[in-house]
């Protein structure tokens, strides 16, 4: 009885391993291209770069990720003149995670905004 209960416990384990291993990644380039379109969005509320250097920018650091986006799925709108007013930037993207017996896709949805000061 206790080698059966040994044997449920490691396999236990080793699925929970597997499922973290394929779930977990996808999270983890989520946060960073967040943090990317945070300093995006305050470059670009401080700077004369132009909506396409934004874009060309962000598209640059999925790339590096690995996520799978798109240059035309990523929105960068301003407000007010370059240099004084607000950069919001925003893009959706799906990860499809191949789980045996359980085919999942994660949906994310990063967005930043920024406003100057004055």
């Amino acid at each position: 009885m206790g080698t059966i209960k040994l044997i449920l416990v490691f396999g236990l384990l080793g699925a929970m391993v597997y499922v973290g291993a394929e779930v977990i990644p996808p999270y983890f380039a989520n946060y960073e291209f967040q943090d990317s379109l945070d300093t995006e969005a305050r470059l670009g509320t401080y700077s004369t770069r132009g909506d396409d250097v934004i874009r060309d920018a962000v598209f640059k650091r999925a790339q590096e990720l690995e996520i799978p986006i798109t240059k035309e799925k990523i929105k960068v709108q301003r407000g007010g003149t370059l240099g004084n007013g607000s950069v919001f930037i925003e893009t959706e993207y799906t990860v499809h995670v191949d789980l045996p017996g359980y085919p999942m896709d994660l949906d994310f949805h990063p967005q930043s905004k920024n406003k100057t000061a004055f």
